[in-house]
C-alpha cells in the first residue's frame, strides 16, 4: 500500500524505454525469446540464410574444413564449431559432405542459446558457448548479426520502448564514443558495434589453432549506411524491428572494426569461388551425351549463382582469421 505523497511511475516497467542493446537481448534471448522460444521453427521459418539456398553452401565449408585439416597435419580430432548454429543445418551439412574417414575424426560443436533440437545427429555436441582449445574451423554464419548493440544519434544513445517506440537516451560515454569516433564518426544514425567486436575476439581467443570465419551482412567505415540498417524479420518478411520478441532483430555488421591482426575481409562471392562454388552453366553438349548429369549441373549452377549474386548472398563479408596456421585462401 502506497503512503500519502509517495510519488507513483504510472508507466508498467516492462514498456518503460532503454538502451536497444537491452531491447534486443530481451526480445531475442530473454525468456520466451525469439531465438529461444521452444518449439519454435528456428531461423529457417523467418528469413532464408545461404545455408538454406543450397547444400552447396555446406559442401564448400566442408572444403574448407578439408584445408584446415591439412594445415593441422590431419590430427587425430578435428574440431568444427558452428557459432549460432539455429537448427544445426550447417553442421549437419559438412558431417554428409565430408569423406567418411574425415567425418569420423571430426568433433563438431552446435553453439546456440536455444535449446537442442530434436531428431540432431547425436554427433553433435549442444553448448552455449564455444569450447576452449579447439583446433580446427570455427565458423559463424549470421552470428554477429544478432548479437545486440547500441543506436546511437547526435552523440546520444536511442531509447526504445517495447512497442517499437524510439526516444532521445542520455549521451555516449566511454568506449562506446572511442568506438563511434574510430569506426563510425558524423552525427547522423549509427550502430554502436563494440559488442560485436568483443563477441567475435572472444570467439577467436578459443581457437588454440585452425581458422576462425566470420559470415555476415557487412559494411565497412568507407561506406557506413548513412541511416542504419536495423530491421526485423518474421516469417520470411522483411518488418519494423519492434523488440517485442515477435520478429528477428538484426543489424548489419561493421566487419573491418571486427578484425583482428592478420585477418582478411573477402565478399563471399570471392571466398566461395576460391571454394570451388561457381555459377557458371554446364556445356551445352552434356546435355546430348548425359542428360540427367546436365540437369543437374544445370541446377547447381543456379544455386551457386544465388550464393554469388551481386546485390544479394554474393555481397556479404567472410571476415577470415588464421590462429597458427597459413593465410586463407592460400596465394
Amino acid at each position: 500500500m502506497s503512503t500519502q505523497g509517495e510519488a507513483r511511475d504510472p508507466i508498467d516497467p516492462a514498456l518503460r524505454p532503454v538502451r536497444w542493446r537491452t531491447a534486443m537481448e530481451r526480445a531475442l534471448y530473454g525468456p520466451d525469446g525469439f531465438y529461444v522460444r521452444p518449439g519454435g521453427p528456428g531461423p529457417a521459418g523467418h528469413f532464408r540464410t545461404s545455408v538454406h539456398a543450397s547444400p552447396l553452401y555446406a559442401r564448400a565449408v566442408a572444403r574448407l574444413l578439408l584445408w584446415v585439416d591439412e594445415q593441422l597435419g590431419l590430427p587425430e580430432e578435428l574440431d568444427l564449431v558452428d557459432v549460432g548454429a539455429g537448427r544445426g543445418e550447417l553442421l549437419s551439412g559438412v558431417l554428409a559432405a565430408l569423406p567418411p574417414e574425415t567425418a569420423a575424426r571430426v568433433r563438431p560443436y552446435g553453439v546456440e542459446r536455444a535449446g537442442r533440437p530434436q531428431g540432431l545427429d547425436p554427433r553433435i555436441r549442444w553448448v552455449q558457448e564455444p569450447p576452449g582449445g579447439t583446433r580446427g574451423l570455427l565458423f559463424a554464419n549470421e552470428w554477429l548479426d544478432n548479437v545486440p548493440l547500441d543506436l546511437a544519434e547526435n552523440g546520444r544513445y536511442v531509447e526504445v520502448a517495447r512497442d517499437g517506440t524510439q526516444s532521445e537516451g542520455g549521451p555516449v560515454d566511454g568506449r562506446d564514443r572511442a568506438w563511434l569516433e574510430r569506426w563510425w564518426p558524423g552525427a547522423g544514425p549509427a550502430e554502436i558495434g563494440r559488442p560485436r567486436d568483443e563477441a567475435w575476439a572472444a570467439a577467436v581467443a578459443t581457437v588454440e589453432r585452425g581458422l576462425a570465419v566470420a559470415v555476415d551482412y557487412a559494411h565497412t567505415r568507407d561506406t557506413r549506411p548513412p541511416y542504419g540498417t536495423l530491421t526485423g524479420f518474421r516469417a520470411g518478411r522483411e518488418v519494423p524491428p519492434v523488440p517485442d520478441g515477435s520478429c528477428d532483430v538484426t543489424a548489419h555488421v561493421a566487419l573491418d572494426a571486427c578484425a583482428g591482426p592478420g585477418a582478411a575481409l573477402l565478399t563471399q562471392r570471392e571466398a566461395l569461388r576460391a571454394l570451388g562454388v561457381s555459377g557458371s552453366r554446364p556445356a551445352l553438349a552434356l546435355a546430348s551425351t548425359d542428360p540427367a548429369a546436365y540437369v543437374r549441373a544445370l541446377s547447381a549452377a543456379g544455386e551457386a549463382a544465388e550464393l554469388t549474386a551481386r546485390g544479394g548472398l554474393g555481397d556479404f563479408g567472410w571476415l577470415i582469421q588464421p590462429v597458427g596456421i597459413g593465410d586463407w585462401p592460400p596465394q
